[in-house]
């Protein structure tokens, strides 16, 4: 599955830390668990250190696309993954993101899922 593919629609999402990954992705109608889907990671970073995080990131297989360009602030990020995505794999990420947002002096903002129409 290409994470670029413009018929990817956001089928589960959650930007609440408390929230559990499971009760996310119980949440929505829409998310067809044993299909493909793409596990998008919303990142902000400190622009000097986005080159790092693709780089570190890369090593388990995501990619990361910069959303918003440099203007002096924090750039926000997508870091993006083609997988099955199950509960247990969703909240790992999630709190390995956050480690590496935080390491590297920004933060994780939330994650959503997306499956093709």
């Amino acid at each position: 599955m290409n994470p670029d593919d413009p018929d990817l629609v956001v089928v589960a999402a959650s930007f609440d830390d408390a929230e559990a990954a499971s009760a996310a992705l119980t949440r929505s109608s829409d998310l067809r668990p044993t299909d493909q889907a793409v596990l998008r990671h919303h990142l902000s970073l400190p622009a000097d250190r986005v080159g790092e995080a693709a780089a570190l990131i890369a090593q388990d297989g995501y990619v990361l696309r910069e959303v918003l360009p440099f203007d002096g602030g924090p750039v926000l990020a997508y870091a993006l993954r083609a997988q099955v995505v199950t509960a247990l794999e969703c909240a790992r990420e999630r709190s390995r993101m956050a480690s590496l947002a935080t390491r590297l002096g920004g933060h994780a903002l939330g994650w959503d899922v997306l499956q093709t129409r």
